[in-house]
């Protein structure tokens, strides 16, 4: 008999018998087993390369005792796929280039052949499911439309993102033709991944907290829940982020995501209260609080664990993704703080 991993019994709000926790990011520069790989691999060989991407998914999970592996990859890989130009400046971070997208041209992007043109992500999500316990569930993900389509319209990160806001406000037919362009991809890329073996999904939508409720509900909220309701959830549950969720919560709480994750500048039980029992939710420890003294972090830690362990459905995880200089020990006494956390009732495991 086969025991569904503690992170999909929370998922579902279903009882655990410790808290669940994993990190956004986990597999990356903090880790001295990473870096030295990179010493030897660039970043985007890493990610095309089914073992190579394999080998750094387990890392955190064999260092730390992770309850989730997520894909390494990155949301960009997408965008390229789909016919924009993607590199990796050491400096600059991510570029990307896609002619004529600022004055509304999405003709030029595609939906990908996922078999042909992802492949090395569908081995990759094959491959770790073999290789990870069974307790330890595997996480795919992606960019969600609007966060891809800032990465098309600014040509990488920004601070005001101004060439999007403008183009969304004097082009928004031609904004909705790229979200819906976008959304069509997102979706054939999630279903892939969860045929080739991905346990749940998790949708990055990192910047959509820039929006205001108003545009939000225009521009964002028809096309996600579009493809979350086009998603099996019954196979694989599926994970809303979104930086700045707290200004859009009653809006992401329609999304149609099982569970909401959660960045650090809202209080978890003031969270917990206005989204209710029945919402599951995955955070929000600010990153940078790993840099806290030992005990200053452990009571951290408890006292979030106190507020979201209130109700069933509770994933432990930052707010944002873990900084490159954070200290390993650091991550040792959160997940060991996490795991020792008493939890009311056990659970011996459900069968699938």
């Amino acid at each position: 008999m086969k025991v569904l991993p503690r992170f999909l019994r929370a998922c579902r709000s279903e009882p655990v018998d410790r808290v669940p926790v994993w990190l956004m990011r986990q597999a990356g520069r903090y880790l001295p087993e990473y870096r030295k790989l990179r010493t030897i691999h660039p970043f985007l060989e890493m990610c095309k390369t089914p073992a190579l991407a394999v080998e750094v998914t387990l890392q955190p999970v064999e260092r730390f005792g992770m309850d989730a592996a997520i894909l390494f990859s990155d949301i960009l890989l997408l965008l390229e796929s789909m016919g924009a130009e993607l590199h990796f400046d050491e400096q600059r971070g991510p570029r990307v280039r896609c002619e004529g997208i600022r004055e509304g041209a999405v003709h030029g992007l595609r939906v990908p052949d996922m078999d042909r043109q992802l492949r090395f992500v569908l081995e990759a999500v094959k491959q770790l499911r073999e290789a990870l316990p069974e307790d330890v569930a595997l996480i795919g993900f992606s960019g969600a439309p609007f966060t891809l389509a800032t990465y098309l319209i600014e040509g990488g990160t920004s601070r005001t993102f101004f060439d999007t806001k403008t183009f969304l406000y004097r082009n928004p037919a031609s904004f909705h033709g790229l979200m819906g362009k976008l959304s069509e991809a997102v979706e054939v890329y999630l279903l892939a991944q969860i045929e080739a073996g991905a346990q749940a999904i998790q949708l990055f939508d990192t910047w959509a907290g820039i929006l205001s409720p108003d545009d939000y509900r225009e521009f964002v909220l028809p096309y996600m829940q579009r493809i979350l309701g086009g998603l099996p959830a019954d196979r694989a549950p599926t994970i809303h982020f979104s930086l700045g969720a707290s200004t859009l919560l009653d809006e992401m709480k329609s999304l149609g995501a099982g569970v909401l994750g959660l960045d650090w500048r809202i209080d978890l039980g003031v969270a917990r209260g206005r989204l209710g029992p029945s919402k599951p939710v995955q955070g929000n420890l600010d990153p940078l609080a790993l840099f806290q003294p030992r005990e200053t972090l452990r009571a951290t830690v408890s006292t979030m664990l106190r507020k979201g362990a209130s109700m069933p459905g509770y994933i432990f995880n930052l707010g944002h993704g873990i900084h490159p200089q954070t200290p390993l020990e650091s991550v040792y006494d959160l997940v060991e703080g996490v795991h020792s956390f008493p939890v009311a009732g056990t659970a011996e495991g459900l069968s699938v």
